[in-house]
Parts: C-alpha cells; structure tokens; sequence
C-alpha cells in the first residue's frame, strides 16, 4: 500500500473515532482518546513531508493545510507548518480541539479567564500553565481553553484537529492579557487545499 493511501487510511479511522467520542458530549477523557490516535498518526513523518506539504515561503511564518473535512465543516485535520519566531496571542477555539507533533516543539502557554465575561471587549486572564508540545506528545483543549504558542528553536510541523473548521470560527477570542481586552480572531494564513 502506498504511503498516501496508508495515510488517507490512518486518517479515516481518526474521523471515525473522534465522531465516536464526541457523539454525545466532549469531555477531557474523550479528547484523551482522540488526542492518543492523533499523536499515533502524527509519529508516521513520512506522511507529512515537505515533498508534500512545503515549507512557508520566505516571507512566510506559517502554512497551514487542510488534511480532511467532513460536511459542514467538521472533523477538520490541517497540518501546521510554522517557523522559529512565530508567536500566536492568547485565545480559545469555541469548539474542541486536539494538537499533536510531528516535528519539533511548540510552547503552549495556558490561561484560565478570571472575569464574568459580561462586558464585551473587556477580558482579564491568568497563565496557569505551560505545555512544550514535541514528537510523541500532544495537547487537548475544550471549546473554551485558552492557549497561546510560541515556536523557538527549529520549525514545526504538527497536526490539528478541530471539532468545527477554522473558517467557521467567527466567535473564537483573542486576549490582550496587559491592555485587559479581548477581540474576535481572525483566522490568520489562507489554509492551503491539500497536498503538492
């Protein structure tokens, strides 16, 4: 079996499970499950080279592929591609979302948000955590975790996988963690339609 087909194979049975798991609710244990196959797909490198999926352009930080979508936008796999210096700002995803590496290691930073949400624009948050994210190794966030990124050292190739695609995430928040502010998040790079 070719190595695309092993993937697209690899890739089927991820869907499947994680529509098994969040059939009814998305829990921490449920996005444990999903985290688990995804970290598993992830450690096949081959399967996401930069043959396929090429590097961002020099002027580029980051590129992000669409691996699989289901209808409407759900069960969405990208592949990222990020370079050393690329800094992603506090915010959540408003659905669940599971990250894994392929290669090299991303800094998650987590915060918990400490005000009542109430008074939009406005938003305090504290750092309750930090997560180094390398080969062999994953995050799981629920819809409403906040996390920021930070890539140092060499470039990252990791994996995400999201309840609902990023182009439908009109709600998701940015946070201004001096300035005490919050702000809807715009998606960022152009997400790249599959593989060279």
């Amino acid at each position: 079996m070719s190595s695309n087909r092993e993937r697209d194979r690899a890739v089927q049975s991820l869907v499947a499970l994680a529509k098994q798991e969040t059939s009814h609710a998305v829990s921490r244990q449920n996005l444990d499950v999903i985290l688990k196959n995804l970290i598993d797909v992830a450690t096949h490198k081959s399967w996401w080279s930069q043959a396929d999926f090429p590097n961002p352009a020099p002027d580029e930080l980051q590129a992000r592929y669409l691996i699989h979508e289901e209808p409407g936008s759900t069960y969405v796999l990208y592949l990222n591609v990020m370079k050393p210096g690329n800094k992603i700002v506090p915010h959540n995803h408003t659905t669940w979302a599971c990250i894994a590496a392929v290669e090299g290691t991303e800094t998650n930073y987590l915060f918990t948000r400490t005000d009542d949400g109430t008074q939009p624009g406005h938003a305090t948050i504290e750092q309750t955590g930090v997560k180094a994210v390398s080969p062999g190794g994953g995050i799981a966030l629920l819809a409403d975790d906040i996390h920021a990124v930070h890539i140092e050292g060499s470039a990252i190739r990791h994996l995400h996988m999201y309840g609902l695609g990023l182009e439908k995430l009109t709600e998701r928040l940015a946070f201004d963690q001096e300035n005490n502010t919050c702000y809807v998040k715009p998606i960022g790079v152009k997400t790249r339609r599959g593989a060279n």
